[in-house]
């Protein structure tokens, strides 16, 4: 009776020893979850290392996974988005004082029905008698993304998209002028991707996002690709990281209107693409080049498509003093504010609610060599096309981004489409209809220039491997 009595002591006590020891176990591999998960934030962290960690994990999940999981997560990610589009909308206004509601919800739709996924990661192959080589594209691992304050939910959604596609996880380094929003957006998306295939923290982000921590994301180890949406500093940044970068910089768009063009629908193109959403987008015109005979009526057609023009020369010198400062920079208190706002703060009287500040100027006024990210238009007059491609050349000045023009020549439309060499060029058109909108195509946030992958898509974000069958494999 004493030896079994024993023998059930001795159980117990194994019991009691191994449930501990398991509590222990779970303690420790929880303990980050926990520490990250305070106020039911998934995908937010307290620290980098932590954030990537994390991401790296889930990424050795998801890349095992199939190529029908990532399109169902990518399908669930725009239903559940599309119900809170018109929020989303309003709370990036209200955190960024910056555009305008109805324009971010066409954006975020934009982002919602024209981003690619996993459709854009198109096979390559060549067979002949010594076997077949085939060529795929494969994730990278954990992406380091950088999204800007102008666009920062549809880039954030735009990315998570293409580089889940691509079979990747995400480190978002967000602008801290919209850390609130991107914040909610991160965790959102955690809880639909976690739903839809059962793996958490595929998306991450800080709780703090800083210039620090996005400089330590650049250099940790576990990140294989930087994605910068963002000012040239930061893309120069990421340059000197020594991995792998895709930079989105800086763009200074003209728009070209030459004396064949169909003035009237010219004067409306112009103004729904360089008024949208307040100027903020890279691609929005930021310059008008005209010739001479047609530019009075092209600013007619402006001035009625709902354009305030400003003749007055002491008046233009008010608005250079209210939005320039003197390092020759644009002051951030007008960026991406409503025309309205800033011709109250220049004390000049309009009628409405006016979207778009129009005046006559030099080629090198302020408004014109300045990228603005605001409601302001130059319009240059030259006398021949090949004076006006030369100011556009000069006004865009070899950042290689986006450039309208709107003519009836197809040698002039081709000849300028050449000498520009920017990424996104739009024939008779406005400047977002190189992004999709009310343009064929496919549609991106995260256009690099500097780094020549142009208009990017969940291609972009896969490694190119080469596989290789030595053995014949072929039926020609």
């Amino acid at each position: 009776m004493m030896e079994n009595n024993t023998q059930l002591k001795e159980m117990i006590r194994s019991m009691v020893i191994d449930v501990l020891q398991g509590q222990k176990q779970e303690t420790a591999s929880s303990q980050s979850v926990k520490q990250v998960s305070r106020g039911q934030e998934p995908g937010v962290f307290d620290t980098v290392d932590e954030a990537i960690r994390a991401a790296k994990e889930a990424q050795l999940r998801f890349e095992d996974c199939t190529l029908a999981t990532r399109e169902k997560v990518i399908a669930d990610i725009r239903a559940a988005m599309r119900p809170r589009v018109q929020e989303l909308a309003q709370k990036t206004v209200e955190e960024t004082g910056m555009g305008r509601v109805a324009d971010k919800v066409l954006k975020l739709n934009l982002t919602l029905d024209k981003t690619p996924g996993v459709e854009d990661l198109v096979t390559e192959c060549e067979t002949g008698d010594n076997g077949m080589t085939l060529y795929e594209l494969s994730p990278y691992g954990v992406i380091g993304a950088i999204t800007p304050s102008t666009n920062p939910a549809e880039t954030l959604i735009c990315n998570t998209i293409g580089m889940l596609a691509a079979g990747n996880a995400v480190f978002f380094s967000v602008h801290p002028g919209a850390k609130h929003l991107s914040r909610l957006l991160v965790s959102e998306l955690n809880q639909i991707i976690a739903k839809s295939i059962g793996i958490e923290n595929l998306i991450v982000t800080l709780r703090e996002p800083s210039i620090e921590s996005a400089q330590e994301m650049m250099l940790h180890p576990d990140v294989s690709l930087l994605v910068v949406t963002g000012g040239p500093g930061v893309v120069k940044q990421a340059l000197q990281s020594g991995k792998k970068v895709i930079g989105a910089g800086a763009g200074n768009p003209p728009a070209f209107v030459d004396e064949t063009a169909d003035i009237k629908k010219a004067a409306q193109d112009i103004v729904l693409g360089a008024s949208l959403d307040n100027n903020i987008l890279c691609i929005a015109e930021k310059s008008v080049v005209a010739m001479r005979q047609i530019e009075p009526q092209l600013v007619q057609e402006m001035v009625k498509t709902g354009c305030v023009l400003i003749e007055n020369q002491q008046d233009i010198q008010r608005l250079v003093d209210l939005t320039v400062l003197p390092n020759g920079t644009p002051n951030k208190k007008f960026v991406g504010k409503n025309a309205s706002v800033i011709l109250d703060a220049a004390h000049i009287p309009y009628n409405g609610d006016p979207r778009l500040i129009i005046m006559r100027t030099p080629k090198d006024h302020p408004f014109a060599v300045i990228e603005m990210l605001m409601p302001i238009l130059p319009v240059v007059t030259v006398d021949s096309f090949d004076e006006g491609l030369d100011v556009c050349l000069m006004l865009e000045a070899g950042l290689h981004h986006t450039a309208t023009m709107h003519s009836l020549n197809m040698e002039r439309l081709n000849r300028m489409a050449r000498k520009m060499k920017t990424s996104i060029f739009v024939k008779n058109g406005p400047s977002y209809a190189g992004l999709g909108f009310s343009g064929e195509g496919t549609t991106t946030f995260t256009i690099a220039t500097p780094t020549g992958e142009s208009t990017t898509s969940a291609r972009c974000f896969a490694r190119r491997r080469r596989c290789c069958l030595t053995t014949g494999f072929n039926i020609r």
